[in-house]
């Protein structure tokens, strides 16, 4: 018989648990919540990702068992690697290998992810795209395991659902219930919100003001409900976190004229990465998926090559393509 993914967690000896390049709350937050409750069973456990080099700064106060290893230290395979929040093996990068690798050597790959987009590459699957978190899926493995919920595992979990939710606007009452558990075993809502949300250099504003210079309302792109959209150049973001890039999102996403909002975050000369966000009208995952990326209905991204120019005519078309909701 078929071993289950419960049973996988159950027997394992020695775990690797990989996040998605450029890890979120949710990716990383899960993949240490699920990492330190196997470390907790007698395990041996490594956390990690391909890039960036370290943790990104707003997340590292999830890591409280110094679980994270770099990407070098990861075995090529082993009996049990776990992929947390990644539809795709692409999207682990440079340890996309570690897959194949692991499958090759009769070890078990069990995928953990809650994305529409997820190509059941593993040997075994926990995924359900009707949760709103990954976070939500690890901590239903937990209550099956029987594992404690102490406050550092909580703290995970609840990083993941805050951001994978907006904040909580986008949750579902058993979504909340799960929020209200894990504040009962000793989260600090506010402090996190702080550090994983709030919480930005001085630098933070010259790169904003510098990508809000280019933003455009473009109301006749996205089938005519309209696009906002702003470009984050090298030089602009030169002197700040990842973190900072990442969050101009959720700035242009905030007018109310346009139902997409896209980021074009540049990575090369002719190389960006682009953020989409959606209102509720236009399924921005299938217009990321024509373009080589994913995410979820209203929250996706992908990576374009070529100029500004270029780039912004290729998201307009996929979204002039992309599926009505």
């Amino acid at each position: 018989m078929r071993s289950s993914p419960l049973d996988l967690l159950r027997a394992a000896t020695d775990v690797t648990l990989l996040a998605h390049v450029r890890p979120d709350a949710d990716a990383l937050g899960s993949a240490l919540a699920l990492g330190r409750a196997l470390h907790q069973r007698g395990a041996k456990v490594r956390v990690s990702f391909a890039m960036p080099a370290e943790v990104p700064e707003s997340l590292r106060g999830l890591d409280a068992g110094s679980l994270v290893v770099p990407a070098a230290e990861v075995p090529v395979s082993g009996p049990l690697l776990i992929c947390c929040d990644t539809p795709v093996p692409q999207r682990l990068g440079s340890l996309a290998d570690r897959v194949e690798a692991t499958k090759s050597a009769g070890g078990a790959v069990l995928v953990v992810d809650h994305h529409a987009s997820n190509t059941r590459y593993g040997t075994h699957h926990v995924v359900d795209e009707t949760a709103e978190a990954t976070a939500v899926l690890v901590l239903d493995l937990l209550d099956e395991l029987g594992a404690p919920l102490d406050e550092p595992i909580a703290r995970c979990l609840y990083a993941g659902l805050m951001t994978d939710t907006s904040g909580f606007r986008r949750a579902k009452p058993s979504t909340h219930r799960a929020a209200a558990r894990l504040l009962e075993a000793g989260v600090d809502p506010e402090r996190l919100a702080r550090e994983i949300v709030d919480d930005h250099p001085f630098a933070w504003l010259p790169m904003l003001a510098k990508a809000l210079d280019t933003a455009r309302l473009d109301p006749a792109a996205a089938q005519g409900y309209g696009l906002a959209y702003a470009f984050v150049t090298l030089d602009a973001a030169a002197d700040v976190r990842l973190e900072e890039v990442e969050a101009v999102v959720d700035v242009v996403r905030s007018v109310r004229d346009a139902e997409v909002a896209a980021v074009f975050k540049q990575q090369g000369p002719r190389e960006w990465t682009v953020s989409l966000r959606a209102i509720g009208k236009i399924d921005v995952s299938a217009a990321a998926r024509t373009l080589g990326g994913g995410g979820h209905r209203l929250a996706a991204g992908c990576t374009v090559h070529g100029t500004d120019a270029e780039v912004l005519a290729a998201v307009r078309n996929a979204l002039a393509a992309a599926p009505l909701l």
